[in-house]
């Protein structure tokens, strides 16, 4: 097989890369993974909520209820409303002004040990949906780009965003026999030569492999309450995974989820919502497999049962699904 290209970058406010091997689609293996990089950095700017003139941004101060917006955006919007009604509205991402009040409204210092933060975390408790359920307010016409919801509701991109990128270059590199997109965290591996890659699932603890899967064609998703972590102006622990009933960090039993799944985008929202759900719940978010890890350490592995194949990708990236990659 021929030499993989390779792009590593600092994008998302961490670390992405794309691995191709192989001519496709997209042209060389070189070709190929700079487009990647390059579609990568432009959504950055495009969908950050630190950047005020961003498209996120201006869509979040539109006094209008109607707003016009770029087929990826629609289909962004789009993941809000099925990752609340997937999950009965564990996973929400309307809540972009409680995560600013909990101290998330810029570059964050270095994030608290999780050992200490969980030692002056409070007493766990699974996770709830928000009386206010604004994801139930949101609609979405993929067909003429617009997005209606109350002016001031808002929304984060956070991982959604992640996942719903990483799938979109996945289908873009489809014909090449193998890539892997590494979007943040989230994962497409797929190809046409159906190239076997290790997936290493690592503790939020001490960095240990905790365990390693070995897949041709998957989505995978890690969320976790240790990487961005910090505490609050009285003292308390804090991270950017809210408890949509209180709209403050959730601390559930649950430190870590890696999901695999058909589609990044929906190994996202499992993974979130299994730590939400809390440790008693939390597996039954994991059909296709993963890793839990909880507060005192130990984890709980969960092997795919079979292999998922990129065709089955298909339900997540036709029509205007394809529009949003060549229109971004």
């Amino acid at each position: 097989m021929s030499k993989e290209a390779v792009e590593e970058f600092d994008c998302f406010g961490s670390r992405c890369s794309a691995l191709v091997i192989g001519s496709g689609e997209a042209g060389s293996a070189r070709e190929a993974s700079a487009l990647a990089r390059d579609k990568l950095l432009s959504w950055h700017e495009r969908f950050s909520r630190f950047l005020p003139y961003s498209e996120l941004s201006l869509l979040n101060r539109d006094p209008r209820r109607e707003v016009p917006v770029s087929p990826l955006m629609a289909r962004f919007a789009e993941a809000v409303c099925n990752a609340g009604e997937l999950t009965g509205g564990l996973v929400d991402a309307t809540l972009l002004g409680d995560i600013e009040s909990a101290g998330y409204s810029g570059k964050l210092p270095a994030s608290v040990p999780l050992a200490r933060a969980l030692a002056l975390a409070p007493e766990r408790a699974p996770a709830g949906a928000s009386a206010r359920e604004g994801w139930r307010e949101l609609q979405v016409d993929l067909d003429t780009n617009t997005v209606t919801r109350p002016p001031g509701l808002k929304l984060d991109s956070g991982g959604l965003a992640k996942g719903l990128f990483a799938d979109l270059l996945g289908e873009m590199l489809a014909e090449h026999p193998s890539f892997a997109i590494n979007c943040a965290g989230d994962l497409t591996i797929g190809g046409s030569a159906q190239f076997t890659r290790p997936i290493n699932v690592q503790s939020p603890f001490d960095g240990r492999t905790l365990h390693t899967f070995h897949l041709s064609h998957t989505g995978v998703a890690t969320s976790g309450i240790g990487r961005r972590s910090w505490f609050t102006a009285n003292g308390k622990p804090a991270h950017h995974l809210l408890d949509p009933r209180n709209g403050r960090p959730a601390f559930t039993g649950v430190v870590q989820v890696t999901a695999l799944a058909p589609s990044a985008l929906i190994a996202e929202i499992r993974a979130k919502a299994a730590i939400l759900s809390g440790p008693s719940v939390a597996a039954s978010w994991l059909p296709d497999g993963g890793v839990i890890v909880f507060d005192d350490g130990s984890h709980q592995v969960m092997e795919p049962a079979t292999v998922v194949t990129l065709s089955q990708l298909s339900a997540f990236l036709q029509g205007p699904r394809k529009r949003a990659l060549q229109d971004a």
